[in-house]
């Protein structure tokens, strides 16, 4: 859907545009930057927009680029080292798994992919917040001004400014569009509570009284009676900024769509001689895709529902944290199975319950014995630990380990709503603490607390190796957290500690609960935060009372602030998701906001829905054995996604129906993945393929 964008608009539009000159704007600063707007230009050779001049190569290898002085880095160096860490992280570069030949910087492009050009950084802020966010823009020397065009780059997860660069940032690069970048008031933005470090925008270290990404609400006094009573801790952005950012995500993303186009007049705009640019590039002339997967597609999609300026004109986003609200007038129901009614969940619900639950049921039989890295990453003893305390506490039944495991099983599949699909990867998902993180960063996020508040007896801090206890972080470490710390601790050295464990403040992984006395991941502090999301005991189901009613009913006000309304506005949109994602189960994310949006906009809708199966969350798991066996990369059908709508929007080309894509895992990570095991999404699906929406029910084919 296109849209002009006339004079008559300034003021309405949010635009920062002061005066017009034959019915175009002049262009100007948007009012919500903050201070400079750095600009490094990247010639492709030494240093690049892509790959910080590592290339191909260099993003695959296992060696991630050094510093010159560890306790020093340059920002350069830390930008470097940021673009490697957030690429691999989210991208399978093992060879084999498709890197280089499916996807990479080196496919589609010459050379190693080094893309030269200019990149603008800045902060910004919402009106009515105090807490700065990253905006960022690169203009590739590709980029067409009789063409132009931009794609949206949200940070994935909790990461910072580069942390959908191999996602959006690859394919609008390769594009020859802009591409436009914001944290989404996330990334690392820490905060040493004893020396008061904290990280300009570049990611540098200063203990001085100048603009950071993120210091504690805390006057000196008040951080000085902290850190004797809790030293050694750490304050973290997106946990402790008391600003609730996934509430304003989509206002974020239309913002830096704002600064993107700030940029490219500036860059191409008309200048009338008298230090005035004429904005020649705008949304009227400029396609613009609004993308980035997991947190960052979410946050796409709530901009695109936002959208009343008419900026955005379609949207590609895979595995996206869309939290629909609840609409239980329609059920989803796969294959033959029974009907579901109770979707659409929220992410700190079934994370929650899978903080909880996830550690026993690891040990069900089924899972135990076949899930790929299971023994690795989950300690027999802690699970079984888990299993006894929670039957203890009347959670799971049973007499034996079996019996208990395979009823928390029971519990997160039929209850919960999770698929089963998922069982054989979230061991390894448990074990690298990603339920327990998301948990305990929205719970302080959604309530609003502030790191003194330590919900649920729980803090940030590094922790050593031998027995858990805090320790001080090394300063190495710190030095690099803005480029190794994927935003959510545990992370880059600094864990999760249990304030309140059994002995003394422990890595809650290796907690003990007072309750148990047993080391059971501190499942005490879970329960807590599972009973904040229920607004009751988890285990006694009374109700909440003095302080703790208080944080729950601001948890549950927070919670009700990030839910997607469903309404697209007609814009052509793709969701591409794994049936396997153990991470945002598919029945309270893609398939009801699908639904949802069915509802909502009914014939309207341009709206498809791709659910890949053998794929799931995290592709970078692909590179290990076992879970390459089974899985294809989700990142192909990301790229797909995109392709899909940019055709739609170019070309008129009609969009697929949904469906389902039934691809074909390569069996052994030795067998390189091939064009055989990548399914196309089909332009006609079969009619046992297509989802529909009808008779009050989303069907999904098994």
């Amino acid at each position: 859907m296109k849209r002009v964008m006339l004079c008559a608009l300034i003021g309405a539009s949010g635009l920062s545009l002061t005066a017009c000159k034959d019915g175009k704007p002049f262009n100007a600063i948007p009012d919500f930057v903050l201070g400079e707007i750095s600009q490094t230009s990247y010639d492709g050779l030494t240093d690049d927009l892509l790959t910080a001049g590592l290339g191909a190569d260099g993003l695959a290898s296992a060696s991630a680029p050094e510093f010159s002085d560890p306790l020093n880095p340059t920002a350069a160096e830390l930008r470097r080292l940021a673009i490697y860490s957030n690429y691999r992280a989210l991208v399978d570069t093992v060879p084999g798994g498709g890197y280089g030949t499916f996807f990479g910087p080196q496919v589609g492009a010459s050379g190693e992919g080094r893309i030269a050009g200019d990149e603008y950084i800045a902060s910004m802020l919402v009106p009515g917040a105090d807490v700065p966010v990253t905006v960022m823009a690169q203009v590739p020397d590709s980029f067409d001004i009789e063409r132009p065009c931009m794609v949206t780059a949200p940070s994935s997860g909790s990461r910072g400014i580069y942390g959908a660069i191999g996602t959006a940032g690859e394919w609008g690069l390769k594009k020859g569009c802009a591409v436009v970048y914001t944290d989404k008031g996330t990334g690392t933005g820490s905060h040493n509570l004893v020396s008061n470090a904290a990280q300009r925008i570049d990611g540098t270290l200063t203990t001085a009284d100048e603009a950071v990404q993120f210091r504690a609400d805390l006057t000196d006094e008040q951080r000085s009676a902290f850190n004797d009573a809790w030293p050694d801790r750490f304050a973290w952005k997106h946990a402790h900024s008391k600003t609730n950012p996934e509430a304003d995500w989509g206002r974020h993303v239309l913002q830096s769509i704002e600064f993107g186009f700030y940029v490219l007049n500036e860059k191409f705009g008309r200048e009338l001689g008298n230090g005035q640019v004429l904005q020649s590039i705008q949304p009227d002339n400029t396609v613009v895709i609004a993308s980035s997967v997991s947190n960052g597609g979410g946050s796409s999609v709530r901009a695109a529902e936002q959208d009343v300026s008419g900026l955005i004109d379609g949207i590609a986003v895979s595995e996206p944290n869309v939290n629909p609200e609840v609409d239980h007038s329609f059920t989803i129901r796969q294959g033959e199975g029974p009907a579901l009614t109770e979707h659409s969940r929220s992410l700190l619900d079934y994370t929650t319950a899978l903080a909880v639950y996830q550690g026993c049921a690891n040990q069900a039989p089924e899972i135990r014995d076949t899930a790929p890295l299971n023994a690795a990453f989950n300690p027999p003893a802690i699970g079984e630990n888990i299993c006894n305390s929670l039957a203890n506490k009347g959670l799971v039944t049973g007499a034996t380990l079996d019996d208990r495991a395979t009823d928390a099983l029971r519990i997160l599949n039929e209850e919960f709503g999770i698929q089963p699909e998922q069982n054989l990867l979230a061991p390894v998902h448990f074990g690298l603490a990603v339920a327990p993180s998301i948990a305990m960063t929205y719970a302080n996020a959604y309530g609003r607390a502030g790191v003194e508040d330590r919900v649920c007896d729980l803090s940030l801090g590094a922790t050593s190796s031998a027995d858990g206890a805090v320790t001080q972080l090394a300063p190495a470490a710190e030095a690099a957290l803005f480029s190794a710390s994927n935003g959510i601790p545990p992370t880059a050295g600094v864990s999760i500690v249990y304030d309140g464990a059994d002995g003394q403040p422990t890595n809650l992984s290796v907690s003990a609960s007072p309750s148990s006395n047993q080391m059971d991941y501190g499942l005490d502090a879970l329960l807590c935060l599972r009973s904040l999301v229920r607004g009751s005991d988890a285990v006694t189901n009374a109700a909440l009372d003095g302080s703790d009613a208080e944080l729950a009913s601001a948890i549950a006000g927070g919670i009700s602030e990030i839910r997607a309304s469903g309404d697209l506005q007609g814009k052509p949109a793709v969701f591409v998701t794994g049936r396997a994602d153990a991470i945002l189960p598919i029945n309270h994310t893609s398939r009801p906001y699908y639904g949802l949006n069915q509802r909502v906009e009914g014939e309207n809708s341009n709206l498809r829905y791709y659910e890949i199966l053998n794929a799931h969350h995290l592709d970078v798991l692909n590179g290990f054995p076992g879970v390459a066996d089974r899985y294809v990369p989700l990142h192909h059908y990301y790229f797909q996604a995109l392709d899909l709508v940019w055709a739609n929007l170019t070309e008129k080309q009609a969009l697929p129906p949904s469906q389902v894509v039934r691809t074909v895992p390569r069996g052994d990570i030795t067998t390189p993945l091939a064009e055989s095991n990548l399914t196309a999404i089909n332009p006609v699906p079969d009619d046992g393929d297509r989802i529909v929406f009808t008779d009050d029910q989303l069907r999904i084919p098994e």
